[in-house]
């Protein structure tokens, strides 16, 4: 037979210049008979050409099957030199041909790509075949034999191959044969016809052929293992028909199949965690088992509702852009620069690791600047759900962990709930008001929020009403509190603190310009041609109409000047109305809030302190004045405790100091000292009037003028050390607002400063002091001078007393 083949190919004459056509999907190899598909122009033009000289034509395979007109170099060179045996022409225009590969052949140059591919090749000269070696032999029969087993399980190899095979005597022959009916990929087909050695090519026709026999083996028994999960099933609802037909003769009425096979359906593609998974299938089998009409059906059937409807794998990708988050951040909200950055933050941290566990944040601030509004921004700006639940007032831990399906109109906790509603497992998730969190004798709601509000717990969150554990850990916390201090500690360790001190006047203004007159003139029905609001109007509304560090008073007032014109154009009064400085009292009547008083002069006793307050800063006049008694300290004011006690330790500095300001050594025995601070309706509390009750004290004890141009604020020792104190921001803010540009700081406050704005910054100068002798250099115009012995000089001493005298009178 070789040496029949070998007189074939010496009578054929393989010209040096071919058509080339190029074919998709197939490697064509030597003795090979293929039906063809041509439907290409050029490769139409390729087999006339080849039909109008000798039949033959080369084929070579393209590397990428989808490009419809490839070039020269979207070809693999080596390919097969072809012999047309028929060609029949489709009615669609296409032509059908049936090739036989007669030789190997590389193509060496293209002669020309127009109206047709023609190239010029060169007949590969393939190595001689091996004498017939034992290892030949064996190589031989175990790609035959792995050939056989292949067909048993399930490839179809035709019968005429096989047959075939067992007359080949050539090693590279029966590669080539093999390796055309066994269905390779290109590139592997490729390898094998460009491989000249015969015993190369075989091995490697054997290692195709060991990996697609492993891979049948596998898939036979996967379909032995689906095979034997179909008969389970198909015994299962068997007997599950038998039971049913055995209720029906008892008379009993059964739940509907198909619903049973809903819920079976949705707890499939909940994709659930395979122990929730457990316990689901397992309910939903209590349920059909049960009588429609008992009295757990109906429990069992909401709780398989609340395990289904929770998104146990549903979750939102991630918007990772950091300047697009930027831009959603700034467009929603002016300045929070310190919040924005850490949002930011959290965003590039997740583009570098996506298994990052969600931050707990907690917004800490008055109210009204805004705090809710950012979590819907943050969720905004990352492409996530936004959930919010107010926390004010809960007393219940029930409404936390939610209530044990035991109980009657049993319910998931507030947690478990907003995670349904959000439909996601990684929502932006809000926690209003959590320092007004109460607690009695159904529980601690803050303790219950110790495990959600944790990281390193949270991943399996276990809610009383589940009683599953669901992970949490995805999810993004945010609270929301005006004050710290009344939010448990083990609570606040939990949380990252952002403090959103309040907003300036000129921020108030830029805020109302771009976002909330903007919105309310919308929301009124109104356009920028029927009204506008002057920026000195908007001014005169934020300081005489509002009292507040948020915006929502001024929202108010700007509704109201916009209800005012909306009544106008809806009684046909359409002209341009602009709203000046002029007819604000008009339209809001008289300014609710005055500016502070400012004092005529410098006086003793009086000395000006600050204050922090949920809803900014404010200054207060704290009055010291002397009366002959008996040594008492009276303070008045609403005045806390803690406050009282930085009067008592501003008296007992004073007299341990009695010789530095000229005074006896027992002036107090025959005194009385009453300490006041102004606005007595309003409860006070904290130690930063320290420094100022010991100022005020002491002006009033010597005699001595305290300057109106200076306030102070700082906690005093008994040993006259100054103390830090908080809410410097807003302390200054309430000095500018009073005029006042001098201000006495502990010195240990000097790094808050960064916190004010430079343009503020810019307009006060800060005195920051370690003691209180700093404190009186610097708010006396001058020290009483001390005689050698210490003790004052008799005339100064019998002035004082005079004015003690003077003072005490009514």
């Amino acid at each position: 037979m070789a040496e029949e083949e070998k007189r074939e190919e010496e009578q054929l004459v393989i010209p040096e210049v071919l058509p080339l056509l190029p074919v998709r999907d197939v490697v064509i190899f030597p003795f090979m008979i293929v039906p063809l598909f041509v439907g290409r122009e050029r490769s139409i033009n390729a087999v006339d050409a080849a039909l109008t000289k000798d039949r033959l034509i080369f084929t070579a395979t393209q590397k990428d099957i989808s490009k419809e007109d490839p070039d020269p170099e979207d070809l693999y060179t080596a390919g097969t030199v072809c012999m047309i045996m028929r060609m029949l022409k489709l009615p669609d225009g296409r032509v059908k041909i049936l090739v036989q590969g007669l030789t190997r052949a590389q193509v060496t140059s293209f002669a020309q790509t127009k109206p047709s591919y023609t190239v010029n090749i060169s007949k590969t000269k393939e190595a001689p075949a091996p004498a017939p070696t034992l290892e030949v032999e064996a190589l031989m029969r175990n790609v035959k034999e792995q050939l056989e087993k292949l067909s048993t399980l399930g490839k179809v190899i035709f019968q005429e191959v096989m047959m075939v095979l067992d007359n080949i005597t050539d090693p590279g022959r029966m590669a080539d044969l093999v390796a055309a009916n066994l269905g390779l990929k290109i590139e592997e087909a490729q390898a094998i016809l460009e491989t000249l050695e015969p015993i190369k090519r075989l091995e490697k026709v054997n290692d195709f052929l060991v990996k697609e026999l492993q891979v049948a083996q596998m898939q036979v028994k996967i379909q032995s293992q689906a095979k034997e999960e179909m008969d389970k099933t198909q015994r299962e609802y068997y007997l599950r028909e038998q039971m049913r037909a055995i209720k029906n003769e008892l008379g009993d009425i059964e739940e509907s199949s198909e619903d049973m096979e809903e819920f079976r359906e949705k707890i499939r593609k909940a994709k659930m965690p395979s122990e929730v998974e457990k316990e689901a299938y397992k309910q939903a089998d209590r349920l059909e088992m049960m009588h429609p009409d008992a009295a757990e059906a109906a429990l069992i059937r909401t709780y398989l509702e609340w395990l289904v409807d929770l998104p146990w794998s549903k979750q939102t990708k991630d918007t990772i852009d950091i300047d697009k988050a930027k831009k959603v951040l700034d467009t929603d909200h002016y300045d929070l620069e310190k919040i924005k950055e850490r949002i930011l933050e959290y965003l590039a941290v997740r583009k570098l690791q996506a298994k990052t566990k969600g931050p707990i944040l907690c917004f800490v601030g008055p109210p009204g600047v805004g705090k809710t509004s950012l979590g819907r921004s943050i969720a905004k700006a990352m492409g996530r759900g936004f959930v919010r639940i107010s926390l004010g007032g809960i007393k219940d831990e029930a409404e936390i962990r939610g209530h044990r399906r035991t109980y009657v109109g049993a319910l998931p906790g507030r947690i478990i709930q907003g995670i349904k509603q959000a439909g996601t497992n990684n929502p932006v998730f809000m926690m209003d008001e959590i320092d007004k969190i109460g607690m009695d004798f159904r529980g601690d709601p803050s303790s219950a929020l110790l495990e959600v509000l944790d990281p390193e717990q949270n991943y399996a969150f276990s809610d009383h009403y589940l009683n599953l554990p669901f992970d949490l850990s995805k999810v993004m916390f945010i609270t929301t509190a005006n004050m710290a201090d009344p939010i448990p500690e083990p609570l606040l360790d939990r949380m990252e603190l952002i403090n959103l001190p309040g907003y300036t006047e000129e921020e108030k203004l830029e805020i109302a310009k771009k976002y909330i007159v903007p919105r309310q003139v919308k929301e009124h029905g109104l356009t920028k041609k029927l009204l506008t609001i002057q920026d000195e109007t908007l001014k005169l509304v934020i300081s005489g109409y509002t009292h507040e560090a948020g915006l929502r008073n001024l929202e108010r007032e700007v509704a109201a000047l916009c209800r005012k014109v909306a009544k106008r154009v809806a009684s046909g009064k359409t002209g341009h109305t602009a709203i000046t400085p002029k007819v604000l009292q008009e339209l809001l009547g008289i300014p609710k809030y005055l500016p502070e008083a400012e004092q005529e002069a410098d006086e003793i006793g009086v000395a000006t302190g600050l204050a922090w307050t949920p809803v900014g800063g404010e200054i207060l006049h704290i009055e010291a004045t002397i009366m002959n008694g008996k040594g008492q300290l009276t303070l008045t004011g609403h005045l806390g405790d803690v406050m009282k006690e930085s009067a008592h330790a501003a008296l007992s500095y004073a007299r341990s100091r009695a010789r530095e300001f000229n005074l006896q050594p027992d002036f107090y025995k025959d005194l009385d000292l009453h300490i006041h601070v102004p606005s007595g309706a309003i409860p006070k509390d904290g130690p930063s009037a320290g420094i100022t009750m010991a100022t005020a004290l002491i002006s009033a004890l010597t005699q001595r003028p305290i300057n109106k141009d200076i306030a102070m604020t700082g906690e005093i020792t008994l040993r006259g050390r100054v103390l830090p104190i908080g809410g410097i921001k807003e302390k200054c803010l309430a000095a500018l607002r009073a005029k006042i540009r001098t201000i006495i700081i502990p010195e240990r406050n000097k790094k808050d400063l960064e916190e004010i704005p430079k343009d503020i910054r810019k307009q006060l100068t800060f005195i920051p002091v370690k003691h209180m002798d700093e404190v009186l250099k610097a708010i006396f115009r001058g020290m009483p001078k001390k005689t050698a012995s210490g003790k004052p000089a008799p005339s100064k001493v019998k002035k004082a007393k005079n004015a003690r005298h003077k003072a005490a009178r009514p």
